[in-house]
């Protein structure tokens, strides 16, 4: 500890001092939340102790307070973001030993996971690289001076910070791709891989709306549900495909993202976001109790499922003249070909959105998304329409909102209201903040880290609002931008040669 606080301006005593008055707050308050629990034994209820949970719970904030205080005397980096992994890894082993009530002082989880199975070496290996990164990354250096907001990078970070993020994109695309290769017998895997792939495809529609245009929707589950009603309706009445439903199911979400729109026009602000809420909410109330149309709370079963483009299904038991998937390409029958073909179906769907999204940033609409964002009455000043760029993009991003409700219904084969609570529009909007607004790739990490991470860990659902909790706080301390603060600039000015002499000239 010397060689972290050798140049503070605090001493070590007092940072002991500050150090043992929080250690005192965390016995106090873990002993009676995390410390005592009744246990159903044979002999009736008792009283169990659990001081392996008190003791972790204040090493964890020992280690994170101290983190603070490196932070705020702003004093190595690398230690820093250290002693942050080293409190991430006391957090994670005091929630997972909750699954174990009778092993109090077993070994430590995550010491058997990096020396156990190759999978559980890999989680792992990565959730310390991620921690660290995020961590090491957020950390300004010492004596760097604290830039103006609104402050613009100069032109080599912005081509650096281009360059990475496409590194970075073209990494994440190939995994992506290649993961199915990886767990491919892995039912459970695939499955939760495919539920991130649809939070990042709804994280990136509503980053449109909220992220670029900076109309903040607390709604965008309604678009959600449009979709996944619109596909469930048409293919069960009228028979048809899930390829011809999908762009239709798209159409009828963006039709009534133009609805939404109309009504919210003159709004900002926290009254656009208590609209956006009532219009949610109007739509979950509708399909509740239009039961001829949607029988309302008991929901629509048995939803059509995919073909492969019409060609071959993946059913094992086939009418006469319907060839199955397995015989289309030679293969035995697997009910892992039905999920791998979903996965890869919703990562084209997502690819698609994050590539109309960059495209639709470099054109004039998206430029007055953005313009639109930073002041509305300069852009009328400057001729923009502020009601056709808002319409535009409440219907591109409910477009792209009704495209994954569609997937999600042929998915699951059952939809009802209760998939589509507020709840969702909350974790939706919280993906985007979380991973900054207007970055592509910021979304997919917390798409990863909110999804991903508590589907890993479902014996600790009981508590998984409060590590949703204790996560947001972290964030709003450390990276109160999301996790990818600076996203790739619109325009980058490239100047010439002969312009920078003729710059430094004048």
């Amino acid at each position: 500890m010397s060689a972290l606080i050798t140049s503070s301006r605090i001493s070590g005593a007092e940072i002991v001092k500050e150090l043992a008055f929080f250690a005192v707050i965390a016995l106090l308050m873990s002993v009676m939340i995390l410390g005592v629990e009744t246990v159903d034994r044979p002999t009736g209820l008792e009283l169990a102790v659990r001081w392996d949970l008190v003791v972790t719970a204040i090493i964890s904030t020992i280690i994170g307070r101290l983190a603070l205080i490196l932070r705020r005397e702003h004093i190595s980096r690398v230690g820093q973001a250290l002693l942050i992994t080293a409190a991430a890894v006391a957090v994670f082993e005091m929630f997972v030993r909750f699954r174990d009530m009778d092993d109090r002082w077993a070994s430590p989880v995550f010491l058997d996971m990096a020396f156990g199975s190759a999978t559980s070496v890999i989680v792992a290996v990565a959730f310390v690289t991620i921690v660290f990164a995020i961590a090491y990354f957020s950390i300004k250096k010492p004596g760097a001076e604290e830039e103006e907001s609104g402050s613009r990078l100069s032109s080599k970070i912005q081509m650096a910070y281009r360059t990475n993020t496409k590194k970075i994109g073209a990494l994440g695309i190939v995994f992506f791709i290649i993961f199915p290769f990886l767990f491919g017998e892995n039912r459970s895997a695939i499955d939760l891989a495919t539920l991130v792939m649809i939070y990042i495809m709804l994280g990136w529609g509503l980053n449109i709306v909220v992220g670029l245009a900076g109309l903040l929707d607390l709604g965008y589950v309604a678009f959600y549900a449009v979709g996944a009603y619109s596909y469930a309706l048409l293919s069960q009445h009228f028979d048809l495909s899930f390829w011809l439903c999908l762009p239709l199911a798209g159409i009828f979400a963006a039709s009534f993202g133009i609805v939404l729109g109309f009504p919210v026009l003159r709004l900002r602000g926290d009254y656009l976001a208590i609209v956006t809420l009532g219009f949610g909410e109007i739509i979950r109330v509708v399909l509740i109790n239009w039961y001829d149309l949607t029988r309302g709370p008991d929901g629509i079963s048995s939803i059509a499922r995919p073909s492969f483009f019409g060609f071959a299904e993946f059913d094992r038991r086939l009418p006469e003249g319907v060839m199955g998937f397995n015989e289309l390409f030679g293969l035995d029958y697997s009910t892992m070909h039905r999920l791998i073909f979903l996965y890869y179906l919703i990562l084209v769907l997502a690819l698609v959105t994050a590539f109309v999204t960059v495209r639709l940033r470099k054109l004039p609409i998206g430029r007055a998304w953005e313009a639109l964002r930073e002041d509305e009455i300069a852009c009328r000043s400057l001729g923009i329409n502020p009601t056709n760029t808002k319409l535009s993009a409440f219907a591109i991003g409910a477009m792209f909102g009704g495209f994954a409700g569609a997937f999600f219904a042929t998915r699951q084969g059952f939809i009802s209201p209760e998939s589509f609570t507020f709840l969702e529009s909350a974790v939706i909007l919280a993906i985007v903040v979380l991973g900054g607004m207007g970055s592509q790739i910021g979304v997919v990490l917390a798409a990863i880290v909110m999804i991903g991470f508590p589907e890993m860990f479902r014996e600790l659902a009981e508590y998984r609002m409060l590590i949703f909790g204790a996560g947001m706080v972290a964030i709003m301390l450390w990276r109160p931008r999301g996790l990818l603060s600076f996203r790739d600039p619109t325009i980058l000015l490239n100047m010439s040669k002969k312009e920078k002499v003729a710059g430094e000239v004048k």
